[in-house]
């Protein structure tokens, strides 16, 4: 679904919300059911340890194969309970070296710098590549700067960063995994580390995640128990990130509701201890459809975990989930929106990314941006933004113009523009 917003002379253009009303109605979990979203890869980062930050895989609302994944999505929370969806952050198209299957990704913090670790085809050869991109933000939107060297069918990465500093690379697919150490650039893997753990990985699969606990390192994965899907998740231990693993047991089950695959990843978040995964729970069990889902996790005095029933209840304490989805103006194509005629400035202060959309001073100059959904819904829109008189704008909610051929009246000052709720 595509916003446009038209003929505002001289005003400044910030942010688009749409809180949702939702028509899907679920207890806590699955947490997200406006889209559909797979591979979840959760971090707290340590400039901001009281938000939780998800990057995740997004599938096609009504297709019926993982070939139609193309782009991938962040989400954030203070509380567990009030998501943010902050729109699609990288496609196929952002990415010049690549053809399709914008399967799991992972994020690393380095540097500086924020870093998608992701994997699609490559044009050239037909392989998964590691690919990596960029940004300032954790909320993306992120610059593809190539991808990984030295890692060939580089599917679902994971990065682990050690106490140490020292990055550590994860990818597995088709009944395989593979590690290596990064260098510091995390451009390319330092060749003569690289492993293959299959062999100490019991009936794994794909989707490889390392977290530390209590000084030892847990490697979970899906698993094909005895070569069968669906997806179960097992996981094994080791001394060092590389290995040798010793494989400990399964700590997601076979469950109601559950997609074929299943991937997630392990994060401790203002002292719990937190599974996410996904399942086809709001797709009504079409694989290929997901939605994402978050456990409690605990461990056993021994270290080992205890298996996980994934619950309705879910991590919000009782509470119900919301999600609003929030999109920055200014960052135009590389959050599959546009801008025409107009500029990004950063002059005037009170904005609330990288800065805002300035312009329109030509009758068809405007901005556009792109909100993803995955089954019809409704919610309310609200733009943000200044205006320094009343002005009528021409607001699109593809393909539909809201108040018709006459604009919608804006008043001066900086305001948080409601409209009446909208369709999906």
């Amino acid at each position: 679904m595509k916003v446009n917003l038209k003929r505002i002379t001289k005003q400044l253009f910030s942010t688009a919300a749409f809180v949702l009303i939702g028509n899907v109605i679920f207890a806590q979990n699955p947490f997200i059911t406006h889209i559909y979203a797979a591979d979840p890869s959760a971090h707290v980062w340590p400039s901001d340890t009281s938000t939780l930050w998800l990057y995740t895989s997004h599938d096609t609302p009504g297709t019926n194969h993982h070939a139609t994944m193309f782009g991938y999505h962040v989400f954030s929370t203070t509380d567990l309970v009030n998501w943010t969806d902050h729109g699609r952050v990288l496609s196929v198209d952002d990415v010049n070296w690549a053809a399709d299957y914008a399967w799991a990704i992972d994020a690393v913090y380095r540097n500086g710098k924020y870093f998608l670790i992701f994997c699609m085809h490559e044009t050239e050869t037909g392989m998964f590549r590691t690919g990596i991109a960029s940004s300032d933000v954790p909320q993306g939107p992120f610059t593809n700067i190539g991808y990984i060297k030295g890692v060939e069918w580089g599917q679902d990465p994971a990065v682990f960063v050690d106490n140490d500093n020292r990055a550590y690379l994860y990818w597995g697919s088709g009944g395989s995994c593979m590690a290596a150490e990064l260098n510091d650039d995390l451009l390319s893997i330092k060749p003569e580390t690289k492993v293959e753990l299959t062999k100490q990985l019991f009936e794994v699969f794909e989707g490889p995640w390392v977290h530390k606990y209590q000084g030892k390192y847990y490697l979970s994965y899906p698993a094909l128990p005895k070569g069968n899907w669906p997806e179960e998740m097992y996981y094994a231990v080791s001394e060092k990130p590389l290995g040798p693993y010793i494989f400990k047991g399964n700590y997601i089950p076979k469950f109601e509701g559950q997609a074929g695959t299943n991937h997630g990843s392990i994060v401790q978040y203002k002292g719990k201890w937190i599974a996410f995964h996904h399942s086809a729970m709001v797709s009504k069990g079409k694989s290929e459809v997901r939605s994402l889902m978050a456990d409690c996790l605990t461990y056993n005095p021994d270290g080992t975990i205890k298996p996980i029933v994934p619950s309705p209840k879910g991590i919000s304490n009782g509470e119900k989930p919301t999600c609003k989805i929030w999109l920055e103006a200014e960052n135009g194509k590389a959050a599959g929106g546009k801008r025409v005629g107009t500029q990004i400035e950063q002059s005037t202060q009170g904005y609330s990314g990288k800065g805002y959309v300035s312009g329109f001073d030509k009758r068809y100059d405007f901005v556009q941006v792109l909100a993803q959904v995955g089954e019809d819904t409704k919610a309310n829109l609200k733009v943000r933004l200044r205006a320094d008189a009343d002005f009528a704008a021409d607001i699109l909610v593809w393909p539909n113009m809201l108040d018709g051929w006459n604009g919608t009246k804006m008043k001066k000052t900086i305001i948080s523009f409601a409209f009446k709720p909208i369709k999906m």
